[in-house]
């Protein structure tokens, strides 16, 4: 197990940075994080951040799935997944964990980031749910018209794209809070052409960051197991 985590008892670090992140900064910001956390010079660390509003193209992503090019600035990441928007009123957790030392499972580890964000919701008694096929978590949406074969309306609520890089993990997961629906109008999210995307606050649930903020902190040692954690700048 590397220097700076006891063994049993590791430390995560928690990150928050006010206003508005650019993206190139977050990158690279997460790429010395992880190297120093597989250098056994750091803590893990749970970043939280906002972007201004913009696109991210993973490595799957698909050019025909940016449907408004000019509209903000597009970023090409080396995360998994296909095209995500990040903006205001969107929490982004960036998880920065050493996943050789927690069982070098990386099906389980996903797993884990998406069991994360469904207990965060259920804070708010908001029911979120894995979809086989579709990455994310999913809300379903009983309150708007059905589809078109009579099947419920399912909303994408929160997305999921990680990278490991020498089995420590960056990028990470973002909850929509409170950002502008219409940003995601120029993107097909995540590839997925039939459902649509919500928020907490297009939920009727008068949410804000800091509470979703709280919940993180709350759910994520229930979901990882993890006992220490400290509170960083």
């Amino acid at each position: 197990m590397p220097e700076g985590r006891a063994r049993g008892d590791p430390v995560v670090t928690w990150l928050t940075s006010g206003g508005l992140t650019p993206y190139p900064q977050a990158v690279a910001e997460m790429e010395a994080r992880a190297e120093a956390i597989r250098a056994g010079t750091a803590d893990e660390a749970i970043w939280l951040v906002e972007h201004p509003p913009l696109y991210t193209a993973g490595t799957s992503a698909r050019p025909e799935d940016l449907t408004d090019p000019g509209r903000f600035p597009v970023f090409a990441s080396k995360r998994g997944g296909q095209y995500t928007y990040h903006g205001p009123g969107q929490r982004v957790a960036y998880v920065m964990l050493d996943v050789g030392a927690r069982g070098r499972d990386v099906r389980r580890f996903v797993h884990q980031i998406e069991d994360w964000v469904i207990a965060t919701l259920a804070e708010f008694n908001v029911r979120g749910e894995r979809r086989e096929g579709r990455v994310g978590v999913w809300v379903v949406r009983p309150d708007q018209p059905p589809n078109a074969d009579g099947s419920p309306r399912e909303d994408k609520i929160a997305a999921i794209g990680i990278r490991l890089r020498r089995w420590v993990s960056f990028h990470g997961l973002s909850i929509n809070v409170e950002p502008d629906l219409t940003h995601f109008d120029g993107i097909v999210p995540c590839g997925i052409r039939d459902h649509g995307v919500t928020s907490l606050v297009d939920l009727g649930l008068p949410v804000t960051m800091a509470d979703v903020d709280v919940a993180l902190k709350r759910t994520f040692p229930i979901v990882f197991g993890d006992g220490a954690t400290r509170p960083g700048s």
